[in-house]
């Protein structure tokens, strides 16, 4: 991992410590040029009471394992944020990198492929190989940095 790989992953995972999500912190960023373009936590919407704030995981009240059923939950993935940051201020992101602290899942992965997004660089596994194949298909390069479980 070179130096800027490295500065950009650390400051993911401030940017994750932000989350309001009780059950994972998230962060991700989007860089171009060595320039932080935009950036993003998994959270509630703008308007919606956070799990933080309820005090509460609706997916943990529910039994739903990690990887699956992501539309039952009041947070907005990490990278989907980022990506509406982007597009809610017209930011072009063609051609960026994307890092994020854990590997973006299938429904992430095809709104960063969508995006114009060539490089993921992200440091914890998550249970979704099908998102891994989109990426190899769509010819986005992905990197596994650090020591991350899988």
């Amino acid at each position: 991992m070179d130096k800027w790989d490295q500065r950009f992953m650390e400051l993911t995972e401030k940017v994750g410590s932000w989350a309001s999500c009780l059950r994972r912190k998230v962060g991700a960023i989007i860089v171009r040029d060595h320039r932080v373009m935009t950036t993003g936590y998994n959270g509630a919407p703008a308007g919606i009471v956070s799990c933080v704030e309820r005090g509460k995981c609706l997916r943990t009240e529910n039994n739903i394992p990690s990887g699956t059923h992501a539309e039952i939950c009041y947070a907005a993935h990490a990278e989907q944020n980022a990506l509406i940051q982007a597009a809610k201020y017209g930011v072009n992101i063609d051609g960026a990198t994307l890092y994020c602290t854990h590997q973006p899942c299938v429904i992430c992965a095809k709104m960063i492929i969508n995006a114009g997004i060539k490089r993921v660089v992200y440091k914890e596994g998550y249970p979704d190989d099908f998102s891994m194949r989109l990426f190899e298909e769509a010819g986005t390069e992905v990197e596994k940095v650090g020591d991350g479980e899988e």
